[in-house]
């Protein structure tokens, strides 16, 4: 009996060895990563298939992320109030101001909607500035999102540089962030002074083996402008039943999968430094399309899964 009381806690320490090389083993590729959180979390919008009235989902995300969006549309948006409400749930606040430095012209870009520079944008850079001093630090904000998509929606590097620029002369640890659409990579130029870069590509399973991701991957890296740069993977945490379909033959019950297939892509390369999902509500871009937050729980689980592991969130 002693001899197999030896034996067992033997056979237990070893196997408590094993898990504990699993865990650091799996710390040890996503280190680089500090960055977890989903988009359309705090932007006005509504999701459209429950009766509640809700616009802020902070609530729903914060155990497993630490990182979410904010929009900001008028330069004498007060955030303190918001801005709160997210350091309660330990999150930091990417925001939106894409609104407060372009304006919509005409339709004459890739996108449909070309967007030009505000001929006052230092004006009311300046109005927003003054009214959230006591927010605008890296407490508070994780990084300033400066143009939705700039090259596909017609904004120019002068413009974009010109915003760069100032953000990094008044904020110069605050990390600036721009995303730019697939079809627009080859002609994107990036400003040395952003610090986050990334691309959205949506409808694949797998990006770490699908070659046309792949080659957009590449031609992001070969963008970089300045050392310092990091990438924020995009993941895709929607779903379109045609779409996804059609264009990537991905069922609903497979979203589980490209998520880790996506986190899988982040650990793959020291430059990622987080991972956005796009997006958490129902009802977004069209009415059928279904948020994270839709997702069936098993789906959901893995977005927590990801999410602990990267921000340490245990609970």
């Amino acid at each position: 009996m002693k001899n197999t009381l030896v034996y067992l806690w033997f056979i237990s320490i070893l196997l408590s060895c094993g898990k504990d090389e699993e865990v650091s083993s799996s710390a040890n590729q996503n280190s680089h990563i500090e960055y977890f959180g989903f988009t359309l979390i705090d932007t006005y919008w509504d999701d459209p298939t429950d009766a509640e009235s809700k616009t802020n989902y902070a609530d729903e995300i914060h155990n497993f992320s630490n990182i979410a969006d904010i929009l900001v549309v008028n330069s004498n948006d007060n955030l303190s109030q918001r801005i709160q409400n997210f350091a309660d749930l330990d999150l930091k606040a990417i925001l939106h101001l894409n609104e407060l430095f372009f304006e919509l012209i005409d339709t004459n870009s890739l996108s449909g909607s070309n967007y030009d520079l505000r001929p006052d944008y230092e004006a009311r850079w300046n109005e927003f500035k003054a009214i959230n001093l006591s927010i605008l630090n890296t407490n508070s904000i994780g990084a300033l999102y400066i143009g939705e998509e700039p090259t596909w929606n017609g904004i120019t590097f002068t413009e974009l540089n010109a915003v760069s620029q100032l953000l990094k002369k008044d904020f110069p640890d605050i990390p600036s962030m721009i995303i730019e659409a697939y079809p627009s990579l080859s002609d994107l130029q990036i400003p040395e002074t952003i610090d986050w870069i990334g691309f959205d590509r949506y409808f694949v399973k797998n990006p770490t083996i699908n070659g046309e991701f792949q080659k957009d991957w590449e031609l992001l890296k070969s963008k970089i402008s300045s050392p310092r740069q990091k990438i924020m993977v995009i993941l895709d945490s929607h779903f379109i039943d045609w779409a996804h379909g059609d264009f990537g033959n991905i069922d609903l019950i497979d979203m589980g999968e490209v998520a880790d297939n996506y986190y899988e892509l982040a650990k793959s390369d020291e430059k990622v430094v987080g991972i956005l999902g796009y997006f958490w509500p129902n009802g977004f871009d069209i009415p059928e399309s279904i948020g994270a937050r839709g997702m069936p729980e098993r789906i959901k689980s893995e977005y927590q899964r990801i999410g602990k592991e990267i921000t340490g969130k245990n609970n």
